[in-house]
């Protein structure tokens, strides 16, 4: 299964400067090695072959001569290989000479990219030596009649989503790199054949701009430099390579090291970034010259990490940041609404769970923002038939604890009575007999908020959205919905993030609240004990929300989310569990969009949002049929 993931690498050889023959045995045993990894296309170093440090060498016709004749062994004991392999080395065209990319495969030169943008600085004295490029033109080199310049696009026939541009060191440093037009003109892929001395801080420098180019181009950037063999007579060269994704760094060298690093990249989820990104629609055509060739699709072992929950930030530590950015917008998405209506209270129907209690503490730090008086929230507790103790003394004592006022109204007769009035028997535990009492809360929040003048705070989250949990017009409803954009697994989090910058005995209060299985308590309990617990009915909220952020981010297709979840949560769930409730998912998304059709205004705090006014625009009769077919038909042997 291919799933447009492909295998990259960039290397750094253990060289000698001046012995191309030498130099030429390191490249070729490592990108043997590479291709024994799965790797499907491997970068080297900036003049590997020569050795970037040769200096007036490089006039020398025996030095030129002995470059050309390796590489002619390079193309040769690499044939049989199904690896691309860019290797760096200076080439004499007429009487100009330059510094080059050759890009070989199957024993033959796909193209040769010479540098654009010549160093002259750090010591480096390259305009010496060579000529700028030339845009494009065909040129004999190892007895093959090779496109050769900077307009040159490498376009794999077998797996379309494959095209990538070459560019050389300082190219990339300049202001206007030559990847800039490469990957508007459709290279998802680039690699960097590069020669960068090391010096304090450069290589976080380095890192930092090769990871911001892959996020501005939405690529894949793989970098490969100089290291061990090179002269150091006034420079040490670290060997620094990197391999980053659409702004992640998903390899990287130790300095001062050699040998190769690798990584999957995903270049089906770079062209979804830039199906998303309208500026990528204006590329113009061009003089690129297309240079075709296939790779043969193979059943690629990943070895790619990937997230349990994706809507966390890669790095754990991060984690805090994220979460006060989160409330923070929570907070003055509220805060502006207010201040824009003119309005001092809010009216929040708090039930002890996660969702209302996440609402209620983002409530907080808006009045706080607003220097008012938390008094002005309004917190009110609506115990029925499925309500225990356990969370009616939880939202009195956080409600209390947070200075809200809190009201207790049980609305156990006014939902017999409407019982009464329907015809509806209250021993028949129907969706009927749950939906009136989510509707009667409602009611009540609402006629609240219009005695205070206040507006009601919708607690519902992003993924009870996803899966249509919600009573219409019962708790889907209200007038400002401050966690819509928040899936369950983050909410979690949120309010485990409150409990560790808070004191007790408000962390008490939050952590039990935490500990507390995720029910709408509709049911009648057992004894004391939640007889209705959400997961149970409609899946593990880890697995919805896993299948969601892939769905609706990159427009993945089943399969593929499957074989993921496979990799980040297998662990957990076995395979016939993922699929299972992977169909559940994709029934209820699309069966469900009738409601997220006319769901309240809401802060968006990520990249995912259910938001009918530009977050989904779904319309609410689609079929789900290909959706269920692709999910039906994984295999799970």
């Amino acid at each position: 299964m291919h799933d447009g993931f492909l295998k990259v690498a960039a290397a750094t050889p253990s060289i000698q400067v001046a012995n191309c023959p030498y130099n030429a045995q390191q490249i070729i045993t490592i990108a043997k090695q590479a291709a024994e990894q799965q790797v499907s296309a491997i970068v080297f170093p900036e003049l590997c072959l020569t050795g970037y440090t040769c200096g007036d060498l490089f006039f020398q016709q025996t030095l030129l001569a002995s470059a050309m004749h390796s590489l002619e062994i390079i193309l040769k004991e690499l044939k049989q290989e199904n690896i691309i392999c860019i290797v760096g080395l200076p080439i004499m065209i007429d009487t100009n000479l330059y510094n080059c990319g050759a890009v070989c495969y199957h024993g033959n030169l796909l193209g040769i990219v010479p540098k654009t943008n010549l160093a002259e600085q750090d010591g480096a004295n390259e305009t010496r030596y060579f000529c700028t490029a030339p845009a494009y033109r065909q040129v004999k080199v190892c007895n093959q009649i090779v496109p050769f310049g900077t307009n040159i696009m490498f376009s794999c026939d077998t797996i379309t989503e494959f095209q990538f541009g070459v560019e050389i060191c300082n190219d990339v440093w300049g202001t206007e790199p030559p990847s800039n037009t490469l990957a508007k003109e459709g290279a998802t892929v680039i690699f960097n054949l590069s020669a960068s001395a090391e010096a304090v801080g450069r290589d976080a420098y380095r890192k930092t701009l090769v990871a911001g180019q892959s996020a501005r181009l939405k690529c894949a950037y793989v970098y490969a430099n100089a290291g061990q063999g090179e002269s150091t007579m006034d420079y040490v060269y670290g060997g620094h390579d990197l391999i980053a994704e659409n702004g992640t760094i998903l390899a990287e060298s130790p300095l001062f090291d050699t040998g190769f690093i690798y990584a999957d990249i995903d270049l089906q989820l770079l062209r979804q970034e830039r199906l998303h990104t309208s500026c990528w629609n204006n590329a113009a055509n061009s003089c690129y010259q297309k240079v075709s060739f296939s790779l043969p699709i193979i059943p690629l072992e990943l070895e790619r990490v990937i997230q349990a929950n994706p809507f966390l930030p890669p790095h754990m530590p991060d984690l805090p940041a994220h979460c006060e950015t989160i409330l923070n917008i929570q907070a003055n998405g509220l805060k502006n609404r207010l201040t824009h209506i003119g309005c001092r209270h809010v009216v929040i129907g708090l039930s002890g769970g996660l969702d209302s209690t996440l609402a209620l503490l983002a409530a907080v730090r808006a009045f706080e923002a607003m220097q008012l008086d938390t008094s002005g929230i309004t917190a009110v507790s609506m115990p029925c038939f499925g309500t225990t103790s356990r969370t009616k003394t939880n939202a009195r004592s956080l409600a209390i604890e947070l200075g809200c006022t809190f009201r207790e109204i049980d609305i156990s007769a006014s939902v017999l009575q409407h019982f009464q009035d329907i015809g509806q028997d209250s021993n028949q535990h129907d969706v009927t007999y749950e939906n009136a009492q989510a509707r009667e809360r409602t009611q009540v929040l609402m006629d609240i908020a219009n005695q205070l003048g206040g507006i009601v705070i919708g607690t519902g989250d992003l993924s009870e959205a996803a899966l249509g949990w919600a009573t219409y017009n019962g708790d889907h409803m209200s007038m400002y919905s401050i966690n819509c954009d928040i899936p369950k697994t983050m909410v979690r989090y949120l309010v485990a993030h409150c409990i560790n910058i808070n004191v007790t005995p408000l962390s008490d209060i939050l952590m039990d609240i935490l500990q507390t299985p995720v029910s709408p308590e509709l049911l009648p309990p057992m004894g004391d004990t939640i007889a209705q617990q959400t997961e149970e009915i409609v899946g593990p909220y880890e697995l919805h929300d896993f299948v969601l952020f892939y769905t609706l981010r990159y427009g993945f297709m089943p399969h593929k989310i499957f074989r993921l979840a496979c990799l980040a949560l297998g662990d957990k769930y076995n395979k016939e569990t993922i699929k299972h409730w992977m169909i559940v998912f994709y029934r209820r998304f699309f069966a469900q969009q009738f409601k997220r059709s006319c769901t309240p205004d809401g802060p968006a705090v990520g990249s995912v949002s259910l938001s009918p006014r530009g977050g989904c625009l779904m319309p609410s009769d689609v079929k789900s049929s290909i959706w269920l077919e692709d999910a039906e038909a994984i295999s799970v042997e």
